[in-house]
């Protein structure tokens, strides 16, 4: 029996199925959920930094260009807080506990450490579906996730007959019920 399940969650439509998942294996076991954010440049749809390069030929261009990528970043991580913020309130209003978090760094490793630190029983968490060539370059989370975590994984996998997605959804979903 599960009392404690970690949600990994990101911002694209994968988040919103990997959460609904989440929240029924909580609804059926009285689980409690912790929802994770990880702010990461992996993320799709996350700022890109700028490069500033040693030769300063625009005075400050490298200025206006770290001003822009901090707006982007915050951003960001306000869009990271308003989709936990959504899924914690849905979660509640049918009766289940959830609290929210959002933290810096590599998502795989911060998922393993909040396991140990909150003290949850499973992970649920989606996989992109990344292989070959893009994997070795990119990692997977879930891959690192499955061999280091000190829990049971569930891992929610796209449908086959649907290809990865690369859509950014930009506002989460806050319905209860059926999906047209």
């Amino acid at each position: 029996m599960f009392t404690r399940i970690l949600v990994a969650l990101d911002r694209s439509p994968m988040g919103k199925q990997v959460f609904d998942h989440a929240l029924a294996l909580a609804k059926a076991t009285g689980a409690s959920l912790m929802l994770l954010h990880v702010l990461s440049a992996e993320e799709e749809g996350s700022p890109y930094a700028p490069v500033l390069s040693n030769f300063d030929y625009y005075p400050g261009l490298g200025s206006q260009s770290f001003e822009y990528y901090q707006q982007q970043w915050d951003k960001f991580k306000n869009q990271g807080i308003e989709m936990l913020q959504a899924y914690c309130a849905q979660a509640n209003t049918v009766g289940v506990n959830a609290e929210f978090t959002q933290q810096l760094g590599s998502p795989g490793r911060i998922i393993c450490q909040l396991v140990v630190q909150w003290g949850a029983d499973l992970i649920v968490m989606g996989r992109r579906g990344r292989s070959g060539i893009t994997e070795l370059f990119l990692g997977s989370v879930s891959n690192y996730v499955l061999h280091h975590a000190p829990c049971s994984v569930h891992v929610i996998h796209l449908p086959k007959n649907s290809p990865p997605t690369q859509e950014v959804v930009e506002e989460p979903s806050v319905k209860v019920g059926t999906r047209d």
